[in-house]
């Protein structure tokens, strides 16, 4: 005789933010819940976050921070779990953090604290936890679903997709919920790697070489969107926050504007230059402003040379566009080998926004990061796992 399926009330497919929230508030209503990962080590992306101290939340989540199809989907799932639920949860174990800047908070410690609390609350909810186990199958059954996991059976009444995007494929990240998603009918939105360094031509890294290390505060745009971050220079092309912000927004073919001195206007200050010291170089003049490798790269570009007292207002504006004003196009960027996040997704259109439940497949559940739902750099992706695996808990 064959053996029997071992039967749940919830299967959760994903040992990540959004499916250990999605766990817990399951296990709290009673639920007999199992978790099922085929990493080692559940929270995996959470224990490596920040550095390695979490970048947990931000404390300025709002609708206009994230990316989606339908921009307005997100709403209900923030406004039910906020970070002030999840910065609550973390008092509770006297877990420390710190704001950063622009409303991110980081653990004072190690991220290794969150991923513990989240453990030790699935193992209070009575959780069952599956690590290094594959999900081989799964079918609509008359009660729920039908899986094979690591080669045995189990039944459920509602199965929870929680395994993320396909951002960093080393830590074993897959396509599983697009996969199972289009299985029973939903449609998936076109996925892309997301808050990723862009790249660029040869030609332009072979101009740019010297500057590999150097960073500087920038507003970088792309079409509408626009960021005030740090930029860096990378022997690949270009990175840190500002760029990573715009990736998400931009596409193969765009040009980007980069103002590597954002709220100062560089002719004006060269021309200030000029009356006050016309004896000093443009790269002098510059250097007051930039790091003296940029300086001296955006004054060769421009190929002025010689005292600043022999530039013309052309010459000296040909340098401040060169600063205020940079254009580039990226070739491409560094793919999901290096992206934070997945951008696209599960089609919002296809799952009810209070609970994340699809609304064509009875018990079938999409959360977190494998949602057409991509927040900004800087901890609205932790938020949006929270809020969105916190919503689907309630019901599942």
């Amino acid at each position: 005789m064959p053996k029997a399926a071992e039967t749940f009330d919830v299967v959760v497919v994903g040992a990540g933010a959004a499916g250990m929230m999605c766990a817990i508030e399951a296990g709290k209503r009673g639920r007999r819940v199992l978790v099922v990962d085929h990493a080692r080590a559940a929270g995996e992306k959470i224990r490596i976050s920040g550095g390695g101290r979490c970048n947990f939340t931000n404390q300025r989540t709002r609708p206009e921070a994230f990316l989606s199809q339908n921009p307005r989907f997100a709403i209900s799932a923030l406004s039910r779990y906020t970070p002030a639920d999840f910065i609550a949860l973390l008092a509770r174990y006297q877990v420390a953090w710190h704001e950063k800047t622009l409303g991110q908070l980081f653990c004072d410690g190690s991220a290794k604290q969150i991923v513990d609390l989240l453990l030790t609350e699935m193992q209070g909810a009575g959780v069952a936890l599956r690590l290094g186990q594959t999900i081989e199958s799964v079918e609509k059954s008359p009660d729920g679903f039908a899986l094979s996991v690591a080669g045995e059976a189990v039944q459920c009444a509602s199965l929870v997709l929680a395994t993320g995007g396909k951002s960093i494929p080393k830590m074993g990240a897959t396509g599983f919920a697009y996969d199972i998603a289009r299985q029973f009918g939903l449609a998936v939105m076109e996925t892309r790697p997301a808050l990723v360094p862009l790249t660029l031509e040869p030609a332009q890294l072979a101009r740019l070489s010297p500057l590999s290390g150097v960073s500087v505060d920038a507003r970088v745009r792309c079409g509408k969107a626009s960021f005030d971050e740090a930029m860096l220079f990378t022997h690949r092309g270009l990175s840190g926050p500002a760029i990573l912000q715009i990736s998400s927004y931009w596409r193969e073919g765009q040009e980007i504007e980069i103002d590597m001195a954002p709220g100062q206007d560089v002719f004006a200050l060269l021309r200030a230059a000029k009356a006050e010291n016309g004896r000093q170089s443009h790269q002098t003049a510059l250097s007051a402003l930039l790091p003296r490798r940029l300086a001296q790269l955006v004054v060769e570009t421009a190929a002025v040379d010689g005292p600043i007292a022999g530039a013309t207002d052309q010459a000296l504006r040909t340098v401040g566009q060169a600063v205020n004003a940079w254009r580039i196009k990226p070739a491409g960027s560094e793919g999901y080998r290096t992206a934070e996040v997945t951008l696209g997704g599960v089609d919002t259109a296809a799952l009810d926004q209070r609970t994340l439940a699809a609304k064509s497949v009875p018990g079938l559940y999409v959360v977190g990061e494998a949602v057409d739902v991509t927040g900004w750099l800087g901890g609205y992706n932790f938020q949006w796992a929270w809020a969105s695996g916190w919503s689907a808990g309630q019901v599942a």
